[in-house]
């Protein structure tokens, strides 16, 4: 019954064949869709987001990442632009969180719209969203609140508040101080983020920080950001005026909904063999979604397990064929 329902939906639908399906636009889903061009598998991408790119497009646009080999340090939007370049090849749909994967004899079903003889899951963290600031309020209001911020100079010359103490809140406070007055509002004296951030940010004449405080109430004046904050430990209230307030409270994200799949999961994140492999045949993973002894979170190490995914992968669909590994070995 399961093969003939798929097949009239391949007639009536025209599911999509494809020899990789790719789960998750970040930086380790983009890099290992141009090694799988290289390697000439027909593959499609999903991403839950309205744009590829991932946390360094959408939470660190502009923040100088030093950890990616061949760059000194590279912004999170000119690495994803990289990532980005050559991939008219690879069929790509944003706006969709894959729900379902059915296991076929030849491959999986994807939410019934593609058809795929494997899978490389890159979502990262997990698809995200950001913690919202916990104020009543009215649209007018919400329109001047901003949860991701890709274009600073459009502040120029207005106040912007900034709520929030990690690095996001310092990072994005650094960039607004360009072209606006900032006010950062932290709950804490003293900030989660880098110290020598704190310590520039200090040193800004355009900058304020307001400390231990708490955003009580929040509504639009005179067409400005009418805020009343709370002092931590104490009744009294600090009103400040905003053009402008930027959310920089975190984000909540998760992988579980892999596991409906079958796949294993140790905590948040993915089991995986020495391939890549999760204890599904075809199905792998590669970047912050896997697990395994010894693993560090960073991009570059997610580069090099997409590479490795994608060679088993081909050796697992073309066994016929001699592998060429695009390397500086000979």
């Amino acid at each position: 019954m399961l093969k003939l329902i798929h097949h009239y939906f391949e007639e009536v639908i025209k599911i999509k064949k494809f020899d990789l399906t790719i789960i998750g636009g970040g930086p380790v889903g983009l890099f290992a869709a141009q090694f799988a061009h290289l390697h000439g598998l027909k593959t499609v991408l999903f991403d839950s987001l309205s744009e590829t790119g991932g946390q360094p497009q959408m939470l660190y646009p502009f923040k100088k990442i030093k950890d990616i080999p061949a760059y000194d340090s590279i912004t999170g939007t000119e690495l994803i632009d990289n990532l980005r370049h050559n991939l008219t090849d690879t069929t790509i749909f944003t706006n969709h969180k894959v729900e379902n994967v059915t296991k076929q004899k030849d491959g999986f079903i994807i939410d019934d719209i593609v058809a795929s003889r494997s899978i490389l899951i890159t979502t990262g963290a997990g698809a995200f969203k950001p913690k919202a600031l916990p104020l009543s309020m009215d649209d007018d209001t919400q329109k001047r609140i901003h949860y991701f911020i890709k274009d600073p100079p459009k502040f120029v010359g207005q106040t912007v508040g900034v709520f929030g103490g990690g690095d996001s809140a310092l990072d994005l406070a650094l960039e607004l101080a360009n072209y606006a007055n900032v006010k950062i509002i932290h709950r804490r004296n003293q900030f989660r983020g880098l110290e020598s951030n704190v310590k520039k940010l200090k040193s800004l004449k355009n900058v304020e920080i307001l400390t231990p405080y708490l955003p009580k109430q929040i509504n639009l004046v005179d067409n400005q950001l009418n805020v009343n904050l709370k002092e931590m430990g104490k009744d009294s209230l600090t009103n400040i005026k905003l053009d402008q307030a930027v959310v920089a409270y975190g984000f909540k994200a998760n992988n579980r909904f892999v596991k409906k799949w079958g796949i294993d999961l140790a905590g948040a994140q993915i089991k995986v063999n020495s391939t890549m492999q999760t204890n599904i045949a075809g199905v792998y993973a590669a970047g912050d979604v896997v697990t395994y002894p010894g693993r560090v979170p960073l991009i570059a190490l997610g580069f090099g397990e997409a590479q490795i995914a994608i060679t088993a992968i081909m050796r697992d669909l073309f066994p016929e064929k001699t592998l060429t590994i695009h390397s500086t070995s000979f």
